[in-house]
């Protein structure tokens, strides 16, 4: 039940020892406040990371092709190496069980493109429709490209929400036609991209009809598929080792050049990103816990100090008739009230100033600095519970002091 005159009691106590209640605050609202921080920059950090491969699915492969660096089979270094159309049947039935989503790639760059007057030039990518989770693109209007184009060879484009801001302005671009290099295209759909701006610059179209348009024969450019996400991490590898493997030697590439033909798997990159996350947590953890810890020991060390300063009061209350409960009471209601406010201001300084560094700190390769508010109330909680052992431990042994040896104390 609550009792006011226990309250107006405490507030005296803690108005009268002004010094006193702001060192106990203070040790308590620096802890929270560097923990928060700590763990503030921390997923800045992993934010960073995070914003560095969401541009694609972290399961997709792309493989290039470059020039020979060794002769091989009686063929000299320096042969280009060109991927054709037999090179995605090959693939396909090698490996159809392991692959999720597949699309050869054609681009062609600075493409003008040109709408009422407004033009600018961009890159077009032939694709086919799995490209789309590959890119990790979201239509926002109408669709990607579809199977039923590709045979078609349809001249139909779905465009980034950066082209349909640059050719647009603020109006829709779903359904119009945009000139590509005097070829008019229809814009079938417009695409955003957590890879941001850049990403949001591409044109993507038909593979059928870009190869029709830009080249002579069956020749693309490159290949990019997801594997099946049933795969671990060592098996996506294992499996894009033995596609390269089989790559050289259907085009009679040397197996240990490494420039003729080229795999990029961000399963690789997204291991070595989980390691440094996982480190990086432990470090952060260990430094937060040290934090905490730190703020608990100086909470105790104060608490014992404030007991026996005030051994004589409490000597006193007890000859006058406070029993020992009503003591060790009021004791931890004032401990716990100090560590809960100061808790509190702690938490509130650390989340505005993350808030006000902000963009400030995007340079030093740390985004969006911020902390989940579970984190630092489960901090908050685990320095009040820390203030009420505090609180309760020297005050029990204090209330079980008899009074005329507490009012002897010096």
């Amino acid at each position: 039940m609550f009792d006011l005159d226990r309250w107006i009691e405490i507030f005296q106590t803690l108005s009268k020892n002004k010094l006193r209640t702001a060192l106990s605050g203070f040790t308590i609202a620096f802890a929270i406040l560097l923990f928060t921080l700590l763990f503030g920059v921390g997923n800045g950090l992993k934010h960073t990371f995070e914003e560095q491969f969401s541009g694609d699915a972290q399961n997709s492969v792309y493989i290039n092709s470059g020039r020979t660096t060794k002769p091989y089979k009686g063929l000299q270094s320096g042969r280009r190496i060109q991927f054709r159309n037999s090179d995605i049947k090959f693939i396909n039935d090698k490996f159809e069980d392991k692959i999720q989503y597949f699309s050869p790639n054609i681009q062609r760059f600075n493409v003008r493109a040109t709408y009422k007057g407004e033009q600018n030039s961009y890159t077009i990518r032939g694709v086919y429709p799995d490209y789309q989770p590959l890119e990790s693109a979201v239509m926002q209007d109408g669709r990607f490209i579809s199977v039923l184009d590709l045979k078609r060879k349809s001249k139909v484009i779905a465009i980034g929400r950066m082209v349909e801001k640059d050719l647009f302005g603020n109006k829709n671009a779903f359904g119009k036609n945009i000139t590509l290099d005097g070829i008019s295209y229809k814009v079938i759909g417009v695409f955003s991209d957590p890879g941001g701006d850049r990403d949001e610059r591409f044109i993507y179209a038909p593979f059928t009809t870009v190869q029709g348009m830009y080249r002579d024969n069956d020749e693309l450019d490159y290949f990019g598929f997801t594997y099946n996400p049933s795969l671990s991490v060592d098996k996506s590898l294992a499996f894009t080792n033995l596609l390269t493997k089989l790559l050289k030697e259907k085009h009679k590439v040397a197996p240990k050049d490494q420039r003729a033909i080229r795999v990029r798997n961000y399963a690789e990159g997204t291991k070595n990103v989980q390691q440094f996350m996982m480190v990086l947590n432990i470090i952060i953890l260990f430094i937060g816990i040290g934090t905490l810890i730190a703020g608990i020991i100086g909470i105790s060390n104060i608490m014992v100090f404030i007991v026996k300063e005030r051994s004589k009061e409490i000597g006193i209350r007890k000859a006058l008739g406070a029993t020992p409960k009503s003591i060790i009471s009021m004791i931890m209601l004032e401990s716990i009230f100090v560590t809960a406010i100061a808790g509190y201001a702690g938490l509130m300084l650390g989340v505005f100033t993350l808030k006000a560094l902000g963009d400030s700190l995007e340079k030093y390769f740390i985004l969006n600095p911020s902390v989940e508010n579970y984190v630092v109330v489960g901090a908050t909680i685990i320095l009040i519970i820390a203030g009420t052992i505090a609180g309760y431990v020297p005050a029990k042994r204090a209330a079980s002091i008899k009074p005329i040896i507490a009012l002897n104390d010096e």
